[in-house]
């Protein structure tokens, strides 16, 4: 009789996952084939296919690595191509959003609406529990907790199944909300002739963390001082993880394209613990998110993903990389998340000053599916 060893990331072990593999072993086990062995190593490889692990409510790269292992008489290592993982993964869900906005006399905004229609990515796996009342909580974070002073306020939520097998992605429900809400945001502020980061500052009322990041980041990047012609400057704020980030990007127009000359970041994530890794953090997510703002799109035709690796599914390169300066606040408040809140903000900071420089507002990601090229 053999042993059966299966070795994952430790989250592997936490949630569905775990009750999948057991029941696989243990149908060895009963087969008389291998005795059952359940084995977590905590360490957690990135950006894999074993990155899914948590929520994944089919561990099919286990199923297989048992399935290639079995009377093999020798431990096997089961790695997915570059194609597999593309054509056969868990995706981000694809989301609609309509907004409504009231403005007052004196410009500021004294009612929102806001309708989001997508796939929820917890409501049928381990996590379902989450889902109150028919509310996947990750599909409205960033948009139901809006920090602004806005008198009537009101989120709806339209949950659809498109049968596209999804789960989250870096920074969750913020990396599309965050884009939406800080877009309009602008668009209302243009409307009312205000200054973005102005009406920000006004509407953020006792937001004192949100206004700290906010004004340090306009600071730093010289917000309304002059830029050379065929340049202009984007802002976004958005609070994820209990960290807030404040993103100043800066464009500038490139023949037919646009590229992003730099970006000034400003950060609260209570007591910086090891400042260098909150900069690198920080630094990753801006890149994270600029590349799938400029051309991260997984599209499907007869039911089969059409992108199969970095040849159609670009990321961004060297040459096309912005100065990023990261600034962080002092702060004596509890530690709180960095891996994830640099990508939210920069997606609508850098939409808001294309929309500067050509007067046209940015209503949908990623900027190659309307025609807009970074260079």
């Amino acid at each position: 009789m053999g042993r059966g060893s299966v070795i994952t990331p430790k989250d592997f072990l936490d949630l569905a996952s775990h009750e999948t593999v057991r029941q696989i072993l243990s149908r060895l086990a009963k087969e008389g084939k291998i005795r059952r062995l359940l084995r977590g190593v905590y360490e957690y490889p990135a950006f894999s296919k074993m990155l899914n692990a948590p929520a994944n409510p089919d561990p099919d790269a286990i199923a297989q690595a048992i399935a290639r292992a079995h009377g093999a008489g020798v431990p096997v290592k089961l790695l997915w191509t570059r194609e597999d993982d593309m054509r056969a993964g868990y995706y981000r869900p694809m989301y609609v959003h309509v907004l409504q906005a009231g403005l007052d006399k004196g410009g500021t905004i004294m009612a929102w609406q806001h309708r989001i229609v997508g796939q929820s990515i917890i409501g049928e796996g381990p996590m379902a529990a989450m889902v109150k009342n028919g509310i996947d909580p990750t599909s409205v974070e960033g948009a139901s907790n809006l920090p602004y002073a806005i008198g009537h306020l009101r989120v709806e939520l339209h949950t659809t199944n498109l049968g596209v097998p999804v789960l989250y992605w870096r920074s969750v429900g913020s990396s599309h909300n965050a884009f939406v809400t800080e877009c309009f945001f602008d668009e209302a502020a243009r409307a009312a002739g205000k200054d973005p980061v102005a009406l920000r500052g006004l509407m953020l009322g006792d937001q004192e963390r949100h206004i700290k990041v906010l004004n340090m980041a306009a600071q730093k990047a010289g917000w309304g001082t002059p830029l050379p012609a065929g340049r202009a400057r984007g802002v976004a704020v958005h609070q994820s993880f209990r960290t807030y980030v404040a993103q100043v990007a800066e464009v500038s127009r490139q023949g037919a394209g646009f590229k992003v000359e730099r970006v000034v970041c400003a950060v609260d994530c209570g007591l910086a613990v090891n400042p260098n890794i909150v900069v690198s953090q920080i630094e990753s997510g801006i890149i994270y998110g600029l590349s799938a703002a400029c051309c991260g799109a997984i599209t499907l035709k007869d039911g089969v993903v059409e992108q199969s690796n970095f040849n159609d599914y670009p990321v961004l390169r060297m040459n096309e990389a912005p100065k990023i300066e990261v600034y962080i606040v002092s702060s004596n408040e509890k530690p709180s998340g960095i891996g994830e809140p640099g990508v939210p903000p920069i997606m609508p900071a850098v939409c808001n000053a294309i929309a500067a420089l050509t007067g046209k507002p940015v209503r949908a990601l990623p900027l190659s599916s309307q025609g807009i090229k970074i260079v």
